[in-house]
């Protein structure tokens, strides 16, 4: 909506909005459930199993393909609605969100602590704010800081615990962080892209086309690799993991997670997911036997209450409710 100002210059409305609660919980209940990825993926790179990242994440999203496919096929004009910037807002989330950044995320874990590889998806916010900015011309408010500041305190916490952070980023563990960082980059950058989409279309509907977009790239990559067949040393009970993993972190983890983002700004649903790395570190400790130190779980702590408070972080958007996506006027959040 706009209107004409004094001096006759045409002035773009814009608006201050919260979120739901239950909006935020979905975000960060899907976000939980990425947390329980590596607990699938880490034993499929290891020396025994020996996948190729990039035929772990094809056939991730072949599988994912096949299972979202029927409702692609039946809502298919649907996507009609996407206009240049939501197709482009739609590539922008299959192949930076969905293929490169898993891709760069699996590959993390062939070097590093599997702990350190995810708790560097914390950093996930500043790229996401920064890509809202952009796309979606959110504008968070200055309080904003008052939960940015317990967020990266939580955040080094729980990454570093009581070592230097230099000591984190050397040898083959230097890579892992970098790889780490890119995927974090690229899903940050995913969550704007993701919200521009749902503009247009519904949560089950960008699911299966962020699944959908990226196969073929994935597709092309693996065959560039030489590696689009599974490894011959491939055990029987590989295959269970691989579809855990579609279903659970993937499939599962987005439907929840997007059916949120509807009424979600971008600069909170990215804290919401720090839910991510915060779970990771729990069934890392349960399932890979990843040590944890109390500072650490004084981190995790400080993140979850952060988390919990997200829903009364107030947005300003560029347009009436009516206008964007469905979310409340800051002064009926109480």
């Amino acid at each position: 909506m706009r209107r004409m100002g004094d001096t006759g210059l045409v002035i773009r409305r814009r608006a201050i909005f919260t979120a739901p609660l239950a909006s935020v919980a979905l975000v960060a209940l899907g976000a939980a459930l990425w947390g329980t990825d590596g607990a699938f993926r880490q034993p499929l790179v290891s020396p025994v199993a020996r996948w190729s990242p990039y035929t772990i994440v094809l056939y991730e999203h072949v599988l994912l393909t096949a299972v979202v496919a029927p409702l692609l096929i039946r809502h298919w004009r649907g996507l009609r609605r996407l206009d240049r910037g939501g197709w482009l807002a739609a590539l922008g989330v299959a192949w930076g969100g969905s293929a490169l950044a898993t891709l760069a995320f699996t590959t993390a874990f062939e070097y590093g602590n599997p702990d350190v590889v995810v708790l560097l998806q914390k950093t996930q916010p500043l790229w996401a704010i920064a890509a809202a900015a952009v796309v979606m011309r959110e504008r968070p408010l200055r309080r904003l800081g008052w939960f940015l500041a317990p967020a990266l305190l939580g955040t080094y916490l729980l990454s570093f615990g009581d070592m230097a952070p230099a000591d984190a980023f050397t040898g083959a563990q230097g890579r892992a962080a970098l790889l780490a960082l890119v995927a974090a980059a690229l899903w940050g950058a995913a969550t704007a892209f993701g919200r521009r989409t749902l503009v247009s279309l519904e949560p089950q509907l960008v699911t299966a086309v962020r699944f959908t977009l990226a196969l073929p790239l994935l597709a092309v990559i693996a065959l560039y690799e030489g590696v689009a067949a599974p490894p011959s040393a491939a055990h029987a009970s590989d295959w269970p993991r691989l579809v855990g993993l579609a279903l659970v972190p993937g499939l599962a983890a987005l439907l929840l997670y997007y059916r949120g983002l509807v009424h979600t700004p971008a600069s909170v649903a990215t804290f919401a997911e720090l839910a991510f790395p915060a779970t990771a570190l729990v069934v890392n400790y349960f399932a890979l036997d990843a040590s944890v130190s109390a500072t650490q779980l004084a981190g995790f702590a400080v993140l979850w209450a952060t988390i919990a408070l997200l829903h009364r972080l107030p947005v300003e958007l560029p347009a009436s409710p009516g206008e964007n996506l469905a979310i409340r006027p800051a002064s009926a959040a109480g």
